[in-house]
């Protein structure tokens, strides 16, 4: 006989396991169905074991810069090894965190394949065990996973995918990244730090080019100055695996193709969602090049069937998973009688992205460009680190905070950050979005002094002409 709940969710990840939560949370009876391990990708092999590596490579930068601080440090050097086994310490840690959740909200978790083989029925194929079970409600949360190049897959020894990247075998000592989306750029970063000669292949005009145009600018000087080489406007023709490396031949601008030689690649040119082989096809959902096409709730067009997080399409970001676990997860509920939930359709406007390289990449709502496209008349404000005490006294003055205002109403349209700790900062500009806050407000607001975050501010008052230590 088959195990019946009021919701079974496929898929643990950051979308699924918090929807398992929020929906324990409002009384209805949950399973969770996980093939490999509790958390999914980002907590395993993507947000949270990047960061550690990163962090690494952050004190590492801090050790080998040591005299700028009035500091000494003889001889440097770090081991690579004990490097990433902090990171996958750190992700096993966490792992066994959100088991904890699972117990202390009494969702039942069970291990294998899922496959939906009819609306509110699920298989799970562990070994030579199966497993059958009911509910009312199913959550596709199943993410996605390394989009591979046509014409040369991962191999986990000279090309990589981020995966690899995260437990090298070796350290790379020329190291080639396809592109420079968010999470080419923090590993070019984080290899750059640890000694690499690293160089970025992106195919449009800028790198980052999801940010706003001053920030891929800056952020391009910026890595060509860390000793980074750059190469925008150019496509990847050839990638070959070698017995020493691998041999890139790669068309420029000019439409030259240009050959050379690295000793490892990391492949980052976008993911591919996790949508086959688990039911879909036979029940007639609508999808959308392999992405799950839902409402603002996470309604599919087959009732009862609903998806959230990476599956479902851009922003692909653990954040905007969990939020829409909780949405669905109220909707759900309200479906199934509880009248004290009120859910929210997701606002995407209102999801910041972040890029946690060195230095840091960070912005919510329209760029520049895209708030003048959408027929704004736009109000801008930019302020330099250079200006603010604290980034000074850090000796982090390098980045700046850029604000768009709406000039009719005052609305803020976006903000972009780049420089120390701006991935922490941009929240504030995301609750002001969420409040509907003006630039009055947030001229009127007290910065506590001295942070970085009084560059928030000051950005607010160039855009109205006020600013007061440019």
């Amino acid at each position: 006989m088959a195990d019946t709940y009021d919701l079974i969710v496929l898929g643990s990840g950051p979308g699924g396991y918090v929807a398992a939560i929020r929906a324990s949370q409002l009384g209805l009876k949950v399973a969770i169905v996980e093939r490999e391990r509790l958390g999914g990708i980002c907590l395993n092999w993507g947000c949270i074991p990047t960061k550690a590596l990163l962090r690494s490579a952050e004190v590492y930068h801090y050790m080998t810069h040591a005299a700028q601080y009035g500091l000494s440090v003889e001889k440097p050097s770090f081991s690579l090894d004990k490097v990433v086994d902090r990171s996958r310490k750190v992700a096993g840690q966490l792992n066994a965190g959100v088991k904890g959740l699972m117990k202390k909200n009494k969702v039942a978790v069970h291990e294998g394949v899922g496959t939906i083989t009819a609306k509110g029925k699920l298989s799970v194929v562990q070994g030579d065990k199966t497993t059958e079970l009911t509910a009312k409600h199913i959550i596709v949360a199943t993410g996605a996973r390394a989009r591979d190049l046509p014409f040369a897959k991962a191999d986990g020894e000279r090309i990589w995918t981020y995966r690899h990247a995260m437990v090298p075998p070796a350290m790379p000592t020329k190291l080639l990244v396809i592109g420079s989306g968010a999470i080419g750029v923090e590993f070019a970063s984080f290899y750059n730090d640890m000694g690499a000669e690293v160089t970025i292949v992106e195919m449009l005009d800028r790198i980052m080019p999801v940010e706003d145009a001053e920030v891929s600018e800056f952020m391009t000087k910026q890595l060509t100055k860390f000793g980074m080489t750059i190469k925008t406007k150019t496509g990847l023709e050839k990638l070959e695996a070698t017995a020493s490396g691998v041999k890139a031949a790669m068309k420029g601008p000019d439409g030259k193709v240009e050959t050379a030689e690295f000793s490892h690649a990391i492949v980052a040119i976008g993911i591919v969602p996790n949508t086959e082989n688990i039911g879909l096809e036979k029940l007639g959902i609508t999808t959308d090049r392999g992405h799950i096409k839902t409402d603002g709730y996470g309604r599919t067009n087959v009732d009862g069937i609903w998806a959230i997080g990476d599956v479902t399409g851009a922003p692909w970001l653990a954040h905007k998973a969990s939020h829409e676990g909780v949405i669905a997860a109220e909707a759900i509920a309200q479906a199934l009688g509880n009248k004290d939930v009120h859910p929210h359709a997701m606002d995407k406007g209102n999801i910041p992205g972040c890029t946690y390289s060195r230095p840091q990449v960070a912005s919510v709502g329209l760029t520049e460009a895209k708030a003048k496209e959408a027929g704004y008349e736009v109000k801008v404000g930019k302020f330099p680190f250079i200006g603010n005490g604290k980034a000074i006294a850090l000796g982090e003055a390098e980045g700046f905070v850029k604000t768009v205002f709406d000039a009719k109403t005052g609305e803020l349209l976006g903000a972009h950050m780049v420089g120390a700790e701006v991935t922490e900062m941009i929240q504030g500009y995301v609750v002001a979005r969420q409040l509907e806050t003006t630039e009055a407000e947030l001229m009127e607001t007290v910065f506590a002094h001295p942070t970085i975050s009084e560059s928030m501010h000051e950005s607010v008052l160039a855009a109205y002409g006020r600013a007061l230590h440019i």
